[in-house]
């Protein structure tokens, strides 16, 4: 995640009016002319500039009193957070940049001068194209407004997300970092509250979901008490919000919910919370069986496999959320192995046959 407080205007960097949270961004983007050439000594003019996106991690650094500008000719680079995929003005994706360090040409400079262009410096192209962020986090945290997602994340990391008893409190993404004894950090990411629709756009919607795609772990969390956006709105049951935010994500992309996924099922602390978790607690351990009972809008064609299901409250029950960072860990490391069993088996395999196409050697 990155609060975008500066943004490039005539090459230099300006501070904008709000310190908002921006996860798409489009922009004007032309490398520079090239130089001229001199014909009488067949002399080569130098090639323009090029703007190149690079990823970089946006740690804090030391204040500066002067500024170096870059000379005539030199590359722009322009700093972006990981995870950022560059589009062009039609839906073309031109390049992504996941990891810290990896960069992407958008403006290549104009050639220098040369015999072939009478030694005519060649303009550069203008174009535009669209910064597009989708957070790369090791857990995503979904669930309907209120659920205590921001509770949660407070309660199990260092993060400090606003946390109030109405809904929408989460206005822009959260990250929390989970850190274990032995130096482990494990990132979390509290997203904006879905709501009925969201798949449609509707509410946070795309704004919201994008975020998930990169996300190696799903967390779940429904409140107990379930939810009712307002007095004109159906009152969902806790059992009925699981099914809603699965029905949501396999609406949006099915292959959501092929991701590992926990479901915590939170405020355990309030009056008859344990009488309504007996009353759901198999159905919940059993999704798959009881979807079948919902109507057809509302009934999702697959279920996520929640490898655990987990009630506590985030508020108060401390030990039940240091079980359930430990059980985090524990999931991921489980994933992460059974990845690399499935690469190494594939590598294997195209060695293999590599080595004997045609089959066996007979001795």
């Amino acid at each position: 995640m990155v609060f975008l407080t500066r943004m490039l205007k005539n090459g230099r960097r300006v501070r904008s009016s709000r310190g908002k949270f921006i996860d798409s961004l489009r922009i004007y983007v032309r490398g520079g002319a090239g130089g001229m050439g001199f014909p009488k000594y067949g002399g080569i003019g130098g090639k323009g500039g090029s703007v190149i996106v690079v990823a970089k991690e946006e740690n804090g650094g030391n204040s500066h009193k002067n500024r170096i500008l870059g000379e005539p000719g030199a590359d722009i680079t322009i700093q972006v957070p990981p995870g950022v995929t560059v589009w062009n003005d039609f839906g073309q994706v031109l390049g992504e940049l996941n990891t810290d360090g990896s960069s992407l040409l958008v403006a290549n400079g104009g050639a220098g001068g040369s015999p072939l262009t009478q030694f005519n410096g060649q303009t550069a192209q203008p174009l535009s194209v669209k910064l597009d962020l989708k957070l790369i986090a090791d857990v995503g945290l979904v669930g309907f407004p209120n659920a205590g997602k921001s509770t949660l994340l407070r309660a199990i990391s260092r993060a400090n997300p606003q946390v109030a008893s109405y809904p929408f409190t989460t206005v822009m993404p959260n990250i929390g970092v989970l850190e274990y004894s032995d130096h482990r950090q494990i990132t979390m990411a509290d997203l904006p509250g879905l709501i009925e629709g969201a798949h449609m756009n509707i509410g946070m919607g795309h704004s919201f979901l994008k975020h998930v795609e990169r996300t190696k772990l799903l967390l779940l969390v429904a409140d107990i008490q379930g939810f009712q956006l307002g007095p004109q709105f159906p009152n969902r049951s806790c059992l009925d919000t699981v099914v809603l935010l699965n029905k949501e994500l396999e609406l949006y992309q099915d292959d959501l919910l092929d991701k590992p996924a926990m479901l915590v099922i939170n405020k355990m602390d309030v009056t008859e919370a344990q009488f309504k978790y007996d009353e759901v607690k198999d159905k919940l351990r059993h999704l798959a069986d009881v979807v079948g009972e919902y109507p057809e809008e509302l009934r999702p064609e697959r279920v996520l496999n929640f490898t655990e299901v987990i009630a506590i409250s985030a508020d108060k029950d401390t030990r039940g959320v240091e079980k359930l960072k430990h059980r985090i860990r524990d999931e991921l490391d489980f994933h992460a192995a059974l990845q690399k069993k499935d690469l190494e088996t594939e590598v294997i395999a195209t060695l293999r046959a590599q080595m004997n196409p045609k089959g066996p050697q007979m001795l």
